[in-house]
């Protein structure tokens, strides 16, 4: 049984003094007492789920900022992504996302949703094991100690109604059946690991149809509780392009031909009416927010407030991976209502609440509702992914409570977490991992070797 005991937890009641937790032989919490004197200095968070991720675009944070014509948008930064993973071998795929793990560990992550769509070689052809992508995440992930949803995606069209994929697309294609022999060996790679789960994604309307996506969801309906992401309006021209094609919004038409519920977790979500936003608040499914990434590729605000006035459910992702720090999603988010609304402390929650406080509950909570986890809490039974901050770092010094939240989140930029642990198994200690020097120099030989085929 091992024991961790510090001055001040954030328990599910609350902020409570002088807790030890004790955590089993699996890496479930198993007894909380508090008011234990002799404590050790430190603040005990339930660690949060980075709920959006495409590691091979880590190798590529920073590149895509030389400017194009008048009409830069995602659309003129997506080629270039394209021409950026053009060659990615699997074994440089493990090398870029155990760096990007080894960083979302040391910023206060621990469980990370992989939404994975380079399925294939750069002809398309597939690799000797159809999931041969997925599971050099899944590898990278263990090996760095991070707890991951693994999400292949099904991505077999090039545009709305079944269009046909572009070369640079070929990769990520699969039909259903090839879909479901990489989602099979997935699961089968993940049995009888408690940090491992493994769900669905759809890359998004434009790639998929209702009969294909229907028909992998038919397959796996027996999976209760499987995740299960979509990108959706994120982009204007999306959102005009599926009323062209279909008659109806993004949002209104994945409500209209398919069974939304909890397990679902809608990406971006950014251009939605009224309307949607409150469908989709009502649903119980997740909005999986990247604020950095909104904002980098310019997709603008996604309608926080009268989302979470109707109860509606959110985490955070980091998509690009252009910021590997939930500080500064959040950061983002809050800072994005308040220029929209022209106001300060839009996310609170109501008077003289923390807006660090409640905004950091909603994704504990949400992130571990769309990795399909049982984790988000410090509670009997949960999973120990736990955080330590430095309550004597300068940016928390002389912090209390939601003070804590307020401070780690709204000012500086330096990383007050010290300790991680995932699973009960301690990752980060005192801000370092074990095998760090290691896992960059990988990375670093792996991105030398990518730019030098560019």
């Amino acid at each position: 049984m091992k024991i961790l005991h510090l001055k001040s937890a954030l328990l599910p009641e609350g902020w409570t003094r002088n807790v030890q937790i004790s955590i089993d032989g699996s890496g479930n919490i198993a007894e909380i007492k508090t008011g234990v004197p002799a404590a050790k200095e430190g603040c005990l968070l339930p660690g949060i789920a980075n709920l959006h991720s495409h590691a091979h675009q880590r190798a590529m944070a920073g590149l895509a900022e030389k400017a194009g014509d008048s009409n830069d948008s995602f659309w003129t930064w997506r080629k270039t992504m394209y021409g950026f993973l053009d060659s990615i071998k699997p074994e440089q795929l493990n090398a870029i996302a155990a760096q990007l793990y080894l960083e979302l560990l040391k910023s206060g992550y621990t469980r990370v949703a992989e939404f994975q769509y380079l399925h294939h070689q750069k002809d398309g052809a597939q690799h000797d094991n159809v999931a041969e992508m997925s599971l050099q995440t899944l590898a990278a992930a263990r090996n760095v100690g991070l707890g991951i949803t693994n999400l292949p995606v099904h991505y077999q069209f090039g545009g709305f109604g079944g269009l046909p994929t572009s070369d640079q697309q070929r990769r990520f294609a699969n039909n259903p059946e090839q879909f479901l022999s990489i989602v099979e060996k997935l699961r089968e790679s993940g049995k009888g690991d408690d940090d491992v789960v493994t769900g669905i994604a759809a890359h998004s309307l434009r790639a998929v149809t209702k009969q294909s996506f229907g028909e992998i969801l038919g397959a796996l309906s027996q999976n209760a509780g499987m995740p299960i992401h979509i990108h959706i309006a994120e982009q204007t021209r999306e959102v005009d392009d599926c009323i062209s094609w279909s008659g109806a919004r993004p949002v209104e038409y994945l409500y209209q031909h398919f069974d939304v519920n909890p397990n679902w977790c809608l990406i971006h979500a950014t251009h939605m009416t009224s309307d949607e936003t409150l469908t989709m608040a009502r649903s119980g499914a997740v909005a999986g927010l990247c604020p950095t990434t909104e904002g980098n590729l310019g997709d603008g605000f996604f309608n926080a407030t009268q989302y979470l006035e109707a109860g509606g459910k959110l985490g955070i992702g980091s998509d690009s991976h252009i910021s590997t720090s939930p500080t500064e999603e959040l950061r983002w988010f809050e800072y994005g209502q308040r220029l929209i609304h022209h106001s300060r402390n839009q996310l609170s929650g109501g008077f003289n609440r923390s807006t660090g406080r409640n905004l950091f509950d909603i994704v504990a909570s949400g992130g571990a509702q769309a990795c399909g986890h049982n984790s988000g809490a410090i509670e009997v039974g949960k999973r120990a992914d736990l955080v330590v901050l430095d309550t004597e770092h300068s940016l928390l010094c002389e912090r209390q409570e939601d003070e804590l939240l307020d401070s780690w989140i709204f000012s500086g930029n330096e990383n007050p977490v010290r300790d991680v642990y995932v699973g009960g198994k301690q990752v980060i200690d005192n801000g370092h991992h074990i095998n760090e020097i290691e896992i960059r120099q990988r990375f670093r030989a792996t991105l030398k070797a990518l730019r030098q085929n560019q």
